[in-house]
Formats: C-alpha cells, structure tokens, sequence
C-alpha cells in the first residue's frame, strides 16, 4: 500500500498496482452484474483503470528511458494486484460481490462511486504529503483522473433516477 514516503519510481509501481487491483475488480463486478446496463458500466470502468495502468506505465518507462520495456511489460502481466485504489483488498469486494449480483446500475453505481471516492481521497492525500515531489505530481494526476470518474458517475446516476 502506499505510504507517500516512496521515491517517484515506486510510488509509480504502487499506483499501477493499485489500479490493476481495481480493473481486476471491475471486471469480477461486471461478471457478476445482473443487468446488461450494470455489466458494461463494470466494463467500462475496468476500461478506465486500463487507461491508468497504461499512464503510470508511460511515465514509469519514460523516467527510465524505456530501458525496461520488456521488464515492465512482464511485470504487467505477472504481478500480484491485491488491492484497490481505493485501499480496500481484491478479495475483500470480490467476497461482497459473492453475496449478491448487481441487480440494476443503482447498486452497481454505489459500489463504483465508493471505490472512486475512496481513489479520489488517497490520492488527494498522497498529492499533498509524499516526500517525492514528483510523486506529488503524480498523485495530483491521478486524483484528477478520479475526480473525472466520480463526475461521470454522478452524472450516470442522475440520468437513471
């Protein structure tokens, strides 16, 4: 988990871990949704933390000079994400996930809109105390990028209410 006392390169690696952790989520969530819309909102959502693995992939190769372009690839691929952005472990929400399906988007929005809420906070948080101030910029990136989530969220809620 991320602490803000890590130099920019593994604040880096934390953050990709993280947001593996929730695209993992995501998409156990969208397996599990039982409506259409409720699925590809998860979908959609696994999308996005894609989109951010694939951002902190960039800046992590470009501080490194893509030297490690195959190193990080694998790591992609084989590393361990055991927890969310939100700071809540993989297995934990999965386990909840079990208890029910999602029976329409409002359920699924309340679940998504926590996770992105409780990502916005870290972030905001991390933004504002990692030693790094590289890292602080990076944590602001990310913060911003939930912000953006939460928005588009809270707009999906309004139009099915």
């Amino acid at each position: 988990m991320v602490t803000g006392k890590e130099d920019l390169l593994q604040a880096l690696v934390d953050a990709f871990l993280m947001e593996k952790g929730t695209r993992e989520f995501y998409l156990h969530a969208a397996e599990r949704a039982a409506g259409q819309a409720a699925r590809e909102m998860f979908r959609e959502l696994s999308c996005w933390e894609d989109g951010h693995m694939r951002y902190v992939q960039y800046l992590y190769q470009a501080l490194l000079d893509d030297r490690e372009m195959q190193t990080f690839g694998e790591f992609r691929e084989k590393s361990a994400a055991p927890d969310t952005e939100a700071g809540i472990p993989v297995k934990d929400l999965k386990e909840v996930v079990e208890e029910y399906s999602f029976a329409d988007d409002k359920e699924a929005l309340v679940v998504a809109l926590e996770i992105e809420g409780k990502a916005y906070n870290l972030y905001r948080s991390l933004s504002e105390t990692a030693a790094d101030s590289n890292a602080r910029v990076v944590f602001r990136e990310m913060m911003e990028q939930e912000k953006k989530h939460i928005g588009v969220l809270n707009e999906l809620k309004k139009s099915i209410s």
